[in-house]
Parts: C-alpha cells; structure tokens; sequence
C-alpha cells in the first residue's frame, strides 16, 4: 500500500506538489510589502489645522509661509531610500501602509504638517532635553506628532490628554498630578519627562522599539496577548501585525512616517512658518494661590500667553502654598516683574480672587447685618444719655444717610465707589453682592457717613466717649466758662441747643485742684495707659471691616502693622495690631486740616462769652 501511494506520487508530479504545505513569508518580506486597507490612522490625523491655528504661539510669534498648492507625492523607491538615508537609532522599514500615511501627510494634511513644524520649534527642545537625559533616541522626539499633533490641550476619546497623550491610570503610576485644577499632562516638561521615562521601562521589557512603541499606544497588556496568539516568544511588532488592534496596527506605520515627513517636508513644498521673534521662557516659583488675570492686568501680559505657557493649570488659577510650590512660565524679561511686584499681584482684587473658607447662612448673617446697622443708633441712643447733665460739651457723632443709586451704563462698582467717596467692598457688603459684576438698571445701597456735633455733659464724658468712639473730642471743662440755661440745669438731651445765658463758674483755690496735671501731662499719661489689641482676621473680613469694628482707621491698621499704602490683602488668622485712639486722633487730626482747627476756634469763642 505504501508503495502504491509512493508510485502514484511520483507519477503525478502536479498533485505531489499541491499537498506540499506552502512556504511561510519570512519577517522581512512582511514589514516590507505588508498591505492593509483597513489600517486605522491615529486621531492625532483627524486634528484640524485651525485648531493650531488658534494657538497663541502660532497667532504672535510665527508668520505663516504659503505651501506649495500644486503637490506632487514620491514613489515606494523614493520613500525607501529616504528612509534609510535617514540612519536612525530605530527601525524605519518602508512598506505600503507606511507610503499611504506618508501620502496623507504630504498631501490632505499639509498644512497640519506646517503648524506642527513650528509647534515643534518651540516644544521640539525640551523633547530631545528629556530624551538625551535617558539616553533614549531622538527619533522618538516625533512620538507627539502621532500622538497630539503637538498640541498640548489635546484630549482623546479615550482620556488620554497632553503632548504625550497619558492615560489618568499611567499618570498616577509615574506620579504625575491630576486634579481639578491642575494637570501635569498637559505640562511639556513634566509630561515629556515623563513619557520619556515610561517609554525606557517599555523598552527594558521588550528589548525591540517598535513593541516598546506598539506598547505605548495600546498598553503592554494587548502587546503581551497579540504575542502570544502569534505563538513566538520573541515575536517583533511584524510578525504580531494582524493580532493588534487596528489603531496599533497604523501606530507604528505612523511613527515612520512622521519622522519621514518632519525631515523632508521641504522636498515636497511643506515650508515652516517663520519665527517673527524669539520666544525665551524662565521659571518662577508660586507659593501663594494666584490667578491668571491678577498676572495679566499687573505685569501687563495677555492672559492667552499666560494660557500658552502654562498649560497644566486647568481654571487659570495656581494653587501654590508655602508646603507645596508650582513653577510658572513667563518670558524671561518677565520673571524679575513678577518678583519685584509679587505683593501687587496678590493684592489686586484680592477679595475676588480668594476663595472664602468659612461663611455664614440664612439668619446668622441677617443677624449680623442688623448688629451692624444698629451700632450707629446705639451710640446716638448712648450719647443722649449721657448728655442728660446740666454741663454741655460738643462731641462728634456719626450719622448714616442711605441713597439708592440706580446704574447706568458703563458705570461699575469702582467708579460708583469713587463716586460716593466709598469702598467698592463695602457697596458688596451693603448689598449682599457676590461678584464684583453690575448690570444697567441695578438698585444698589449706598451707606454715607456724615459727622455731626452734640451736645454732652461734662460730668458723663466717659460714656460718652465710649458712645461715640472718640474720647479725644471731649475736652475738660474746669476753669472755663460754661453755658446754662434755665431747662437744661435740670433737663437736657443730646440734641439740645445751649441757652444763651451765661454764668460764671467760680474759681476752686482747693489744694485738691492746684495739684492738677496739666493737659499735656493728662494726654502723655492716657497715651501710657493705652495697651494695643491684636486682632485675629476671619475669612471675608477687609481693612475697612476690622477699622469699622475697632474705631480706629484703615490708613492706622496699615501705619500700625508696617503695611504699604494701597495693601489691602489679608489671610484668615492674620493677626492685626489695632492702634490705640490716641494714634487714631493723630491720623484724624491731620486729614481734617483747616477747616476742624477753624470749628474748634469757633466753639471755645462761643463759650468764652
């Protein structure tokens, strides 16, 4: 029987030949002639060119130079040679599905090409920076041209966000920080020093680039699994081709054809926009919580640069704390601006920029307007009181008079302030305004003070200084001549006018009144008295709040606590010197000028008659 078979076998040469098992393609033959319609390109090549249109960089620093519209592609021998010439650290075989990608570039995606070649000028250092820390080779400087087209907000369907388009998964396991405000993704030198350190460990797995770089796109997992079905241990990124996900399976195609087309794009009339200027970048070091606009309206840069350099900060606000610095990019001949008016920065629309920590609700804020509202009345209410005694002296008061202001166009919150002689603060806090933000046609409440003179007793003037919050207004009456009329012997209030008959007070020659200190001694003795408060700041409190609360003034907080003149921005649990009245009166005295030196002549004429 076995003869037979062998006979018959020899005897039709043709059949012997069909039951030969057909010759398996080596390697070599597969990575160069492999053919695949249905590849599928990265999403970097659905990435429109205006979108890079729109990018700072590219709007300010580059001039746009015109392609070539009438284009002609290479051939498969063109693109071979090309390649190889090339003489890279990393495998760049040619095969068709690398000439179709190479195709897309030079033709429907040229002018993505050319905004991606100046992106390239300015994040293409800090590449090949990380890249030589490693040791790594350069060619993988084009890995983000696949990836992001080179932009550095770009998000992928999947998740995966930045220049190097890193999973949230693989940014926690290289230490990179996610959070609502910021994402070092998007950072060109965090997320490229990292990517580059991932790619190394990829490559310590694999010991093969073009798996390391399969790996990076679809994770070691899939890679693994594609080995595997294909049953060789050792198996390289050709001979795993078909087992890949069909993005992979264009990944690396792609990667060879973007280190083809950013090496020739001149060959084919794709030219790099021109570099009106230099764009030299340093750091600064952030310890305090900032915004992009207080930068941007002090140091008199566009926010939209600030965007651009720093694009790892998510809501334009930097949270930097003493325990926890971040690094902001400026142009360099910016960064000593931004140290020498790092206070102004922090100062700017402070109370806007800074998050409150505590807050009061429903009744208890309510309950605290009111208290607030009231304090005038009651010091008005302790001041009759006290002026119920026959002896009269004038003591300043302060009287509250609201007005509606209704806004007009163009009008803001500075410009009423300025208006009324007020602080923008406190037309917020008057109408429980959040925002700084009004509209045409807003009624707003405006709170104005006025000081008027009362009457006092003599015999009460510590209660009524203490009413009144200004002890240095009531003046000593002993060895004066004093006004009495008839009622107010008996009767008097705090509005009522002194009679204008007079009496003499007769001289006291009483040991007891000859050992009196003069006005000065009793003036220098109270200063000595006097003991300074400290004031600890609560969250939402303002120069202007604590100096209301406190009876003193803004500009005595800020002389009493070495505070420069327009500084306004205070933390929560700042502890604040309070001044005492006596310095008060000093700051007083010296704004009222002439005219309160003028009154007071007047008054001691009056009661000298």
């Amino acid at each position: 029987m076995r003869h037979f078979i062998t006979s018959a076998l020899l005897a039709f040469p043709a059949l012997m030949m069909l039951a030969a098992p057909a010759p398996v393609p080596s390697v070599l033959d597969i990575k160069h002639s492999l053919r695949d319609d249905n590849v599928r390109p990265p999403e970097s090549f659905e990435t429109q060119a205006r979108v890079l249109e729109e990018n700072f960089f590219l709007r300010n620093y580059t001039d746009a130079r015109p392609n070539t519209k009438d284009y002609k592609l290479g051939n498969d021998e063109e693109y071979t040679r090309k390649l190889a010439a090339l003489n890279s650290g990393i495998e760049l075989p040619y095969n068709p599905v690398v000439g179709r990608l190479i195709d897309m570039y030079l033709g429907k995606r040229r002018n993505l090409v050319s905004n991606m070649l100046a992106l390239h000028d300015y994040y293409g250092s800090i590449f090949v920076e990380e890249l030589e820390k490693e040791g790594l080779p350069l060619e993988l400087q084009y890995l983000p041209v696949i990836e992001s087209a080179i932009n550095p907000n770009a998000v992928s369907r999947a998740g995966a966000t930045g220049l190097w388009q890193i999973m949230p998964a693989t940014a926690k396991g290289l230490g990179i920080e996610v959070s609502s405000l910021v994402d070092e993704r998007r950072d060109p030198r965090e997320a490229s020093r990292a990517a580059v350190r991932y790619l190394k460990q990829l490559y310590n797995i694999y010991g093969d680039w073009s798996l390391a770089i399969a790996a990076y796109n679809c994770g070691p997992g899939n890679v693994n699994k594609a080995r595997r079905r294909a049953g060789e241990a050792n198996s390289d990124f050709w001979e795993i081709y078909s087992y890949l996900l069909p993005e992979t399976r264009g990944y690396v195609p792609a990667f060879i054809a973007a280190n083809f087309v950013m090496n020739y794009h001149d060959d084919y009339g794709i030219h790099r926009p021109v570099v009106k200027r230099p764009l030299i970048t340093d750091t600064v070091e952030v310890r305090e919580r900032v915004h992009f606009n207080q930068i941007a309206n002090v140091l008199n840069i566009p926010v939209d640069e600030i965007r651009m350099l720093n694009p790892q900060y998510r809501r334009d606000v930097i949270p930097g704390s003493p325990t926890h610095p971040y690094l902001l990019t400026l142009p360099s001949q910016q960064v000593l601006s931004y140290i020498s008016s790092r206070d102004d920065i922090l100062a700017y629309e402070a109370e806007k920029y800074t998050p409150r920590t505590t807050v009061d609700i429903g009744a208890d804020r309510r309950k605290k307007e009111e208290e607030e509202q009231q304090q005038p009345e009651l010091a008005e209410a302790e001041i009759a009181t006290a002026a119920e005694r026959p002896a009269v002296e004038p003591v300043n008061v302060d009287e509250v008079e609201r007005k509606i202001h209704v806004v007009g166009r163009g009008e803001d919150l500075g410009s009423i302030a300025k208006q009324y002689g007020v602080s923008a603060t406190d037309i917020k806090h008057w109408n429980n305004l959040r925002r700084g933000k009004v509209r045409e046609g807003d009624k707003l409440t405006i709170e104005q003070r006025h000081r008027n003179t009362v009457a006092v007793s003599t015999r009460s003037q510590r209660s009524a200084k203490d009413a009144a919050g200004n002890s240095d207004n009531v003046r000593a009456t002993s060895n004066k001549t004093v006004d009495y009329s008839a009622a107010s012997s008996r009767k008097s209030t705090a509005t009522t006018t002194p009679a204008k008959k007079t009496y003499d007070v007769p001289q006291r020659n009483s040991e007891k009144y000859k050992s009196k200190k003069s006005r000065s001694e009793r003036t220098a003795s109270r200063k000595q008295k006097e003991k300074q408060q400290v004031h600890v700041v609560k969250s939402g409190e303002s120069l202007e709040k604590i100096a209301k609360r406190t009876g003193t003034t803004v500009d005595a907080l800020r002389k009493a606590n070495g505070m420069k003149k327009n500084e306004t921005m205070l933390q929560p649990g700042q502890k604040l010197k309070v001044p005492g009245k006596s310095a008060v009166k000093s700051s007083g005295k010296s704004k009222k000028g002439k005219s309160s030196a003028s009154k007071s002549k007047t008054s001691k004429k009056k009661r000298r008659r």
